[in-house]
């Protein structure tokens, strides 16, 4: 048996019929939705992490590759989670290149929100920091596909952990009009991870740009500050 095929049994092992039926509507896979046509077996984030740690030594990126394009979401999942894990592990620059260009090379699979966020900042974010590759993230940010722009502004949350804020607030900046929600709450959730870095930066962004912003992502970017703030912002009295 092939790895590919021994992963994708262990997953269908630990299916959940109940997860089955709920993950479609959850990730909104319906005609016209966000994730429309995905599929799903029906298993848990920990017990796909569980796999990726049994067999992510041993598959290579043409075996990653083939579970990246399939239909089920879990095997993209599980199939990203072994790529954070080898990104992770990963000594020589060389071997860093080459994951990060099949990361890109395969962005059309990395097509919902949790496959986005389990893997951006990992393995892209944490590549252009330490490699001053700014750019790629750029690139993507000024992208037309909304997956794109939600790696690259969600990405810079290691940007963000080692205490640089311009690349975020550039990117949520770039696309506060953006019509999509998924967006909006992207670029929120960033500036409350900035905010919980460091609050004058947020303060000083939410007093210039906050009027502007979609009500989600203002909800998002405020969660964490004290509530009379909190209503200032969210009734305009600042």
């Amino acid at each position: 048996m092939s790895i590919v095929k021994e992963i994708q049994e262990a997953l269908t092992v630990l299916s959940v019929p109940e997860k089955a039926e709920f993950f479609p509507k959850f990730f909104k896979t319906g005609k016209g939705e966000y994730g429309e046509g995905d599929l799903f077996l029906g298993v848990t984030v920990p017990d796909q992490r569980s796999v990726a740690r049994e067999y992510y030594a041993q598959v290579s990126l043409t075996d990653l590759s083939k579970l990246l394009s399939s239909g089920y979401h879990e095997h993209r999942l599980t199939a990203l989670l072994m790529l954070v894990l080898k990104f992770e592990k990963a000594k020589e620059e060389n071997t860093k290149n080459e994951i990060v260009a099949f990361y890109l090379s395969h962005l059309q699979y990395i097509n919902n929100w949790d496959l986005v966020d389990s893997s951006c900042y990992k393995i892209l974010g944490r590549y252009c920091f330490e490699y001053q590759k700014e750019d790629i993230l750029r690139n993507l940010s000024g992208s037309e596909e909304m997956w794109h722009k939600r790696i690259a502004v969600v990405g810079t949350m290691h940007y963000i952990k080692k205490g640089f804020f311009d690349l975020t607030k550039e990117f949520v900046t770039q696309n506060l009009s953006h019509t999509h929600d998924l967006m909006h709450k992207a670029n929120g959730w960033m500036l409350r991870e900035m905010g919980q870095k460091d609050k004058q930066e947020l303060i000083l962004y939410l007093n210039r740009y906050y009027k502007e912003m979609p009500r989600t992502c203002l909800r998002y970017a405020i969660e964490k500050l004290d509530e009379p703030l909190r209503q200032d912002y969210l009734k305009g009295r600042i």
